[in-house]
């Protein structure tokens, strides 16, 4: 099932499932029941949104095999996470904005789990049990303010640096799932995966006796190797297996 955010042609934000070529519209959000208000649009005739609304997004820096080696960096010996604000989300076809700021800005494709309903110290053999399902995420990332931050708040916090979407897909095994990044059409980044040094139950079960998680929550999963920068005037996709494509555009700060 492939659920979708969107404003209809009436300008409401709506949620509905998409089927081929027409979106079953919900009569409320897909975290509670999933009610059909019984109305049926063209996916034609709307503009797909980020497919929800995350009072946070839960990011992990070095979690992939692939990518630790890439980086020099050592194995984490707890995930290693980090927050990106509801204010850097866009969805697919919308616009990343290149800061001024900034003379790097990498393309930083993961698998993400879309949190629900809500859970505190959620028990790892429950952690599923909490995942409405999973997207495409971009970790747009300012490198060159993250090195000089240390830190990385700034660097990976601007508006439309959280790209999201095309959709939710809750019928997706999330164990062994290619994830590629293609760069202006060439492909820039593949892993997959069954290289995750920590995988979805465990990270939910962690991050839950930290913080409460919330219906529409994202945890973007960590990038694979192949990390690298785009440019202005640059198309950027991130695609999974059995997902989809997330597709942006990077331009200048007006």
């Amino acid at each position: 099932m492939k659920i979708v955010r969107f404003i209809a042609p009436d300008c409401s934000e709506r949620y509905g499932v998409l089927e081929g070529e027409i979106i079953n519209d919900l009569a409320g959000t897909p975290f509670k029941t999933m009610d059909y208000s019984g109305e049926t649009i063209p996916l034609t005739s709307v503009k797909l949104l980020a497919p929800c609304a995350p009072s946070k997004i839960v990011c992990l820096g070095v979690n992939y095999h692939g990518h630790a080696r890439e980086m020099g960096h050592n194995i984490p010996n707890v995930p290693l996470i980090f927050l990106k604000p509801s204010t850097a989300v866009i969805g697919t076809g919308a616009d990343i904005v290149y800061p001024p700021s900034s003379s790097r800005v990498d393309y930083e494709a993961e698998l993400a789990a879309v949190i629900r309903k809500s859970g505190w110290r959620i028990p790892q053999k429950a952690a599923r049990d909490h995942v409405l399902g999973y997207t495409c995420f971009n970790d747009v990332t300012a490198r060159d303010l993250q090195r000089i931050d240390g830190q990385w708040t700034r660097a990976k916090s601007f508006d439309t640096f959280a790209a999201v979407g095309p959709w939710i897909e809750t019928e997706v095994d999330p164990s062994r799932l290619n994830i590629e990044t293609f760069l202006n059409g060439e492909r820039k980044q593949h892993g997959n995966t069954s290289d995750l040094i920590y995988h979805i139950d465990f990270l939910i079960h962690f991050i839950s006796h930290v913080m409460t998680l919330l219906p529409g929550d994202i945890i973007a999963t960590g990038t694979p190797s192949g990390i690298g920068p785009m440019k202005i005037g640059d198309t950027v996709e991130v695609r999974i297996d059995g997902i989809g494509t997330l597709r942006n555009k990077v331009v200048r700060q007006d």
